[in-house]
């Protein structure tokens, strides 16, 4: 797998974006690793708002269902 310091990524950040695999780059910081730079698949980004109209919410989301009293 590819690392790249991370001066150098800082310095080359939006070349690197242009040529990031799918194997993606491992970021380091006096030598070790810190990060690693994956590109996001266009599939994935279709999954956002893909179920909207199909499922349906019953009951608060927020909620644990668990009723309790915060008063003394």
């Amino acid at each position: 797998m590819k690392q790249i310091g991370a001066a150098k990524f800082k310095e080359q950040c939006l070349a690197i974006l242009d040529e990031i695999d799918q194997e993606g780059i491992v970021i380091t910081k006096r030598g070790r690793p810190v990060a690693k730079l994956i590109p996001i698949e266009a599939e994935s980004s279709e999954l956002i708002g893909s179920l909207r109209e199909q499922i349906e919410i019953h009951g608060e989301i927020l909620s644990t269902g668990v009723g309790w009293d915060a008063q003394p």
